[in-house]
């Protein structure tokens, strides 16, 4: 009876369940990201390798997330945000998304190099094994520093869809990697503020845990007024122009703002609103990036009517 029991309760794997695996709010980004960074070099690239190349980034960007999933299980069962991710909620296996990560890994980089060039397929082979190993293993749960060092994960896309075109590195990839390295900080710690307890009860090292929530609120400001000379710097680039830099100027004004405001704010005001101007930055921080990008590629879209770039 018992053994029938276990059997009505057990949840069959879907194939949302392996796609959910894949972290896609995450690989959209990284999508995003490297197809501007593509789009924007100096190099044209065949459209069919184009879009195979995005293909295999996306894959990989995905197999990073299967494999931070996998490694990430313990903590996810206890964290209210991400209780109901597949393996916690015993739809995967752990070894199945660890052998679902680990194929796709080898898979999106082998298949990179082969369509576009093989430094971009080791590109991508060090960026899964920096968020992987780098982040998800070692400083997550290390340093408060985790979201810090471990943004550069997340930065790499953009150098990966310029090294598909060019074969290598640029001032104008680093200056992309640096937008997204300096705004991770602000817009992670900004997610952690309003989310409570779930980072302390997960023992997680978050800035909001070892440090307190004032001393994150002066990071956020901090970073900001940081970020701003890369978003600034980026737009006077050879990928940049006036689009580029007037959506900089505009969203940086906003950007800051948002930063100044949840500097000042008090936590009991912060909880009697349900972290209003905290919920009200993350979500502007998830327009900022995506905004910023998008500059560049109407950038872009407009040389050759002779009307972007500088």
């Amino acid at each position: 009876m018992s053994d029938l029991s276990a059997y009505d309760q057990t949840q069959e794997a879907g194939f949302g369940d392996y796609v959910q695996l894949l972290k896609p709010r995450v690989m959209s980004l990284v999508v995003f990201t490297a197809m501007v960074g593509l789009i924007v070099a100096p190099v044209p690239v065949h459209p069919f390798v184009a879009f195979t190349a995005i293909l295999f980034i996306a894959l990989g960007g995905g197999a990073s997330g299967a494999l931070n999933m996998w490694y990430d299980a313990d903590i996810d069962r206890v964290m209210r945000r991400t209780s109901g991710r597949p393996i916690p909620a015993g739809r995967v296996s752990e070894g199945e998304a660890l052998a679902f990560g680990l194929a796709l890994s080898a898979i999106s980089v082998l298949m990179l190099g082969l369509a576009a060039n093989w430094f971009a397929g080791a590109f991508l082979a060090f960026t899964i094994f920096f968020y992987a190993v780098v982040y998800t293993i070692w400083l997550k749960r290390s340093t408060p520093q985790n979201i810090v060092i471990g943004g550069a994960a997340g930065a790499f896309p953009p150098m990966i869809g310029w090294a598909v075109a060019t074969g290598g590195v640029s001032v104008e990839s680093v200056l992309m990697f640096l937008l997204v390295f300096m705004w991770t900080p602000p817009h992670f710690w900004a997610l952690a503020l309003f989310m409570k307890d779930d980072y302390s009860n997960a023992g997680v090292p978050m800035l909001t845990v070892t440090h307190g929530r004032p001393a994150t609120r002066k990071h956020i400001f901090v970073y900001t007024l940081i970020l701003v000379p890369c978003a600034l710097a980026l737009a006077l680039s050879s990928i940049g122009g006036p689009v580029t830099l007037a959506a900089a100027i505009v969203l940086n004004a906003l950007f800051i703002r948002g930063a100044y405001r949840i500097l000042r704010r008090d936590e009991a005001v912060a909880e009697a609103d349900r972290y209003k101007a905290e919920r009200g930055f993350f979500k502007l921080s998830l327009a900022y990036l995506f905004l910023h990008f998008g500059a560049l590629l109407v950038e872009a879209s407009l040389k050759p009517f002779g009307l972007g770039g500088w």
